[in-house]
C-alpha cells in the first residue's frame, strides 16, 4: 500500500511558467549571476536561438543546478560560443558521416545484388531476423511512397508500378538508420565481414555497432540536438588494435563523443585517404579555444595518438 506521502509525490503539477519576452530572459540571465558584456547583441542572440536551446549551454556554468545561478565569471558570451562551436562541429562530423553513408551504401549494393541479385531486400531468407526484415520492407516501401526523385520517376514510367525498383535504385532512398538495420540483418556474415575488411575493419560485428553508433549521431545532428559535453546511449565497440593507424590510450569515456569522432576519422582515412577531416578539426578547436575538449571524452594526449599524426 502507498503511503500518504508516497500519494502526495506522485501528483504531477500544472506547468504554470509564463512566456517572457528577450529583455525579461536576459534579466532572469543575470538575476542568476550571469554576465552580459552586449546586451543589444544578446537580444539579437535570443532573436535567432532560442532561450531553451541556449540553456543546454548554460548548464555547466550553473552553480546550483536546482536553482540555475552561475558561478562567478559566467558570462552570456560564452553559452553562444559554445553555441556557435557545437554547430561548427555538427557540420564537420555530418561531412564525414556522408563520406561513410555513401560508401557503405554502395558497397552493401554492390556485394549483395551481385551475390543474391535484384531484389534481394525483398526476399526474407537472406536475413537473419524476420520480424525485423518485415520492418525494414515496410520503412523501404513507405520511404519510395514518399519519393520524388526523378530516377524513380523515370523508373515507374518505364516498369510496371506493381514492382518495386531495384536494390541499386530503392537503397538510394533508404535513410542512414534502415540502411544500418539491413546491413545488420543480413545472414550473410561473409558478405559482411567483406565489407567490413573494405572499410578497414576485421569484423563485421565491429563494423556494425560503428554504423549503429553513427546512425544514432547523424540523428542527433540532423535535429540540430548538442553533441558537445554530451552522453550517447549508444556507444561504438573500440577495439585495441585495428589494420591501420589506430588508438593506443583507451581511458576515454566511450559514451562520449571521443570514440564517435574516432571511428569517423579511421573510416574517412579509409574511404578518402587523403581527407582533411583532421586537420579541419584541429583548426575548429583553435578557433574556439576556451572550449573544454575533456567534455566530449578527449583524453590529454589525443594529439599524440597515431589516428591523429
Amino acid at each position: 500500500m502507498r503511503t500518504r506521502v508516497g500519494l502526495l509525490l506522485s501528483i504531477p503539477m500544472a506547468y504554470t511558467k509564463l512566456p517572457l519576452d528577450y529583455p525579461d530572459q536576459i534579466a532572469i540571465l543575470k538575476q542568476r549571476g550571469l554576465t552580459v558584456n552586449d546586451e543589444p547583441n544578446a537580444l539579437r542572440q535570443l532573436g535567432i536561438i532560442s532561450y531553451f536551446r541556449l540553456a543546454t549551454y548554460f548548464r555547466p556554468m550553473e552553480a546550483d543546478k536546482a536553482l540555475h545561478t552561475f558561478k562567478p565569471g559566467s558570462s552570456f558570451e560564452n553559452a553562444v560560443d559554445l553555441y556557435y562551436f557545437d554547430k561548427k562541429l555538427r557540420a564537420l562530423l555530418f561531412s564525414a558521416i556522408q563520406s561513410v553513408e555513401v560508401a557503405l551504401r554502395t558497397k552493401i549494393i554492390h556485394h549483395v545484388s551481385l551475390r543474391y541479385g535484384s531484389f534481394w531486400f525483398m526476399e526474407y531468407q537472406y536475413f537473419a531476423n524476420q520480424q525485423m526484415f518485415a520492418s525494414n520492407l515496410q520503412r523501404l516501401t513507405s520511404e519510395l511512397s514518399r519519393s520524388r526523385e526523378e530516377f524513380i520517376q523515370e523508373h515507374f514510367a518505364k516498369y510496371s508500378k506493381d514492382q518495386m525498383p531495384p536494390a541499386w535504385k530503392i537503397l538510394e532512398l533508404a535513410s542512414f538508420g534502415t540502411l544500418s538495420r539491413i546491413l545488420e540483418n543480413l545472414a550473410d556474415s561473409n558478405i559482411k565481414k567483406k565489407i567490413a575488411r573494405e572499410l578497414g575493419l576485421p569484423q563485421h560485428v565491429m563494423l556494425e555497432s560503428w554504423i549503429r553508433s553513427i546512425s544514432a549521431l547523424r540523428n542527433c545532428i540532423a535535429h540540430h540536438a548538442r553533441v558537445w559535453n554530451r552522453l550517447f546511449p549508444v556507444k561504438p565497440a573500440m577495439p585495441s588494435k585495428l589494420p591501420n593507424p589506430w588508438l593506443t590510450d583507451f581511458t576515454f569515456d566511450v559514451g562520449k563523443l571521443y570514440p564517435q569522432i574516432c571511428a569517423l576519422r579511421y573510416l574517412e582515412n579509409v574511404i578518402h585517404p587523403h581527407n582533411q577531416f583532421s586537420q579541419h578539426l584541429k583548426a575548429l578547436l583553435a578557433e574556439y579555444p576556451n572550449v573544454d575538449v575533456s567534455a566530449m571524452g578527449f583524453p590529454s594526449g589525443w594529439l599524440n595518438e597515431p589516428l591523429w599524426k
